[in-house]
C-alpha cells in the first residue's frame, strides 16, 4: 500500500507543470483573475507572472532569462523580439487594447486635463517610464500632441514601470498620474470626470498589446495551452471587465 501511494504521489509530482510568464506591469490588475480562469481545471499546475516596464522585461528576455510567454504592454516591443529571433512561432498576437486615463486622488475638475496640467495648482504629473513602459511612452505622446510637453516637462516625475504611478498620487508625491484603467477596476469611490478621465484617443497611438510564445516552449504543453486560452473568448470578457477593449 505504502509503495502505491508513493507511486501515486511520484505521479502527480511528474504531471504537475509551470510555466514563468514575462507581463507588461498594467496587466497585473488583470492577471489573477485570468490565471484563476485558466487553472480550474488544472489543479495541480501553475502559471507565474513576472510583472515589470515591457522594456526591462524584453531586456531580460535577451539576456537569457528563462520565460515562456512575453505579453508586452504594446506591438513595438513584441515585435522587436520576434524580428530579433525570439519567438517560437515567428508570430506575434495582439491579445487586448489598454485606455490610458488621467487620475487624482483628489476630486478635481478634469474636463480639460491638458490644460488643467499647466495650472499652477499641479506641481507634480507621474508617469511610467517613458522609454520603457508603453503606458509612460504613451502619455508623453499625449502631452506632446497636446502642445503641452515643454510647459510641463519639469513637472514629471517617473515610476520605473506604471504600476508605480498610482502610488505616487494616492500617496500625494504626485498631482495627477496617467494609468491604465485597468488600474481603476473595483476602486468605487473614483468617479469619472473627478477622479479620473480617458485620455483623448486622437493623442496617442493605440495601446494594441502583443505577446509572442518564447523559443524552448514551441512543445510546451501548458506553455501553448495558455498562451491559446489568451486569445479566447472567455479571456477577452475577462479583459473587458477591467476595463481593455
Amino acid at each position: 500500500m505504502k509503495k502505491f501511494l508513493a507511486l501515486a504521489f511520484s505521479v502527480c509530482i511528474l504531471s504537475a507543470a509551470e510555466i514563468k510568464i514575462a507581463a507588461a506591469a498594467n496587466i497585473g490588475y488583470v492577471f489573477e483573475e485570468l490565471k484563476i480562469e485558466f487553472l480550474k481545471d488544472r489543479k495541480s499546475d501553475n502559471v507565474v507572472a513576472d510583472l515589470g516596464s515591457s522594456g526591462q522585461l524584453s531586456a531580460k528576455i535577451q539576456a537569457g532569462a528563462d520565460y515562456a510567454i512575453f505579453m508586452a504592454a504594446n506591438m513595438k516591443f513584441a515585435n522587436d523580439l520576434n524580428e530579433k529571433g525570439f519567438s517560437a512561432s515567428g508570430q506575434v498576437v495582439p491579445y487586448t487594447r489598454g485606455v490610458l486615463v488621467a487620475f487624482s486622488d483628489k476630486k478635481r475638475d478634469l474636463s480639460d486635463v491638458m490644460n488643467l496640467l499647466k495650472d499652477k495648482s499641479i506641481e507634480k504629473i507621474s508617469v511610467g517610464n517613458t522609454k520603457t513602459a508603453p503606458y509612460g511612452i504613451a502619455a508623453k505622446e499625449a502631452f506632446e500632441n497636446a502642445g503641452i510637453y515643454n510647459d510641463i516637462e519639469k513637472k514629471l516625475v517617473y515610476a520605473q514601470s506604471i504600476s508605480g504611478v498610482m502610488p505616487h498620487v494616492i500617496s500625494g508625491a504626485a498631482d495627477i498620474g496617467f494609468i491604465p484603467k485597468s488600474g481603476l477596476v473595483g476602486k468605487d469611490k473614483y468617479k469619472k470626470d473627478e477622479n479620473f478621465v480617458e485620455v483623448d484617443r486622437a493623442l496617442y497611438a493605440p495601446l494594441d498589446q502583443g505577446m509572442i510564445l518564447l523559443k524552448g516552449h514551441e512543445n510546451d504543453k501548458l506553455a501553448k495551452e495558455f498562451f491559446e486560452f489568451i486569445q479566447s473568448d472567455r479571456a477577452k470578457a475577462i479583459f473587458a471587465e477591467f476595463g481593455y477593449e
